[in-house]
């Protein structure tokens, strides 16, 4: 009887694995910057269509129409501003039209623009500085009674202003500055839509972390704020501060209520020229273009701050 022979398969030759994985280190970086190079032109921008120029300049004519046209009636005499069809490009009157605003005593501009500028500037600073302080302190500062004195500060937002401007007006009689100029200040040192505002920004992009090592540091809390939560709210500071400064400047009713006429705020010179039997219409744009200059300069200052806070953002996001 024979036996079955049984063929005998030589067993798998065993690679015993690399350190770290399978892949060379050399691979593993080609292949992320392959990806990365991939990911990259996945993400580049479109080529914008013609119909998003057409938008883009539709846009921008809506929006800057009437300041051109401002400037365009502030720079003609009167008898261009009436005539129809009305002119379209600048004249030569624009020197002579600012001269007479500022040469009428009855409005006092110049005096008008000096006190706009230095209450819209002063509670700009101030609100943006006792807003960051009190935003950092609501969203990173543990204390008893944080919530309730926020829904506190958002409940004021809940008031009309001008529920508060007999209540002001009788404490500004009281303090002795009824007439002049601080009156028109010291009731909008602080915003409650600013500390909202700051303790929103600062909850989400300060981390906790970060003020904990900067207190193992032997930082303290003024430190920290200036240093390190300052700097990181910057974005919407200059947001809050731009909105501020715009509140301010083009505030009427207030200053109208609480200023004489040896204290003006532009606003109130602006009625003031366009009142009376006779209105000047060129007097008057040229006034309204002197007095939109401010908030122009204001926006182009804090501008680059704003678009950093956007894309900050939307990178975020």
């Amino acid at each position: 009887m024979t036996q079955t022979q049984i063929p005998v398969v030589p067993a798998a030759t065993t690679v015993p694995p690399r350190a770290g994985g399978d892949r060379s280190p050399q691979v593993s970086r080609r292949r992320t910057r392959s990806l990365a190079r991939a990911a990259a032109r996945s993400t580049s921008a479109t080529p914008a269509t013609p119909l998003v120029y057409l938008t883009l300049a539709v846009s921008v004519l809506i929006a800057a129409g009437p300041l051109y046209y401002m400037v365009v009636m502030a720079s003609r005499p009167n008898s261009d501003i009436t005539s129809i069809p009305p002119p379209l490009t600048p004249g030569d009157q624009l020197g002579a039209n600012i001269s007479r605003v500022f040469a009428n005593q009855d409005v006092m501009f110049g005096q008008a623009m000096l006190n706009s500028v230095l209450v819209a500037g002063l509670a700009t600073v101030s609100v943006v500085v006792l807003s960051a302080l009190a935003g950092f302190a609501f969203a990173k500062l543990p204390f008893k009674g944080r919530n309730a004195l926020l829904l506190i500060v958002i409940g004021t937002m809940m008031v009309p202003v001008q529920l508060g401007l007999v209540p002001l007006y009788m404490l500004m009689g009281k303090l002795g500055l009824a007439g002049t100029l601080p009156s028109a200040l010291l009731p909008f040192l602080v915003s409650g839509f600013g500390v909202f505002m700051m303790r929103q920004y600062a909850a989400q992009a300060i981390p906790n972390e970060l003020i904990e090592a900067a207190r193992v540091d032997g930082a303290s809390t003024t430190r920290i704020f200036f240093s390190i939560v300052f700097p990181i709210l910057r974005p919407a500071a200059a947001v809050l501060g731009l909105l501020t400064f715009m509140e301010r400047w083009n505030d009427f009713l207030w200053p109208y209520l609480t200023l004489d006429a040896e204290h003006p705020t532009v606003q109130v010179a602006l009625s003031r020229l366009s009142g009376g039997y006779y209105t000047d219409q060129a007097l008057v744009m040229a006034g309204t273009l002197l007095g939109t200059l401010p908030l122009v300069v204001v926006f182009i200052v804090f501008g680059r701050q704003i678009i950093g806070g956007i894309m900050q953002g939307g990178v975020k996001g």
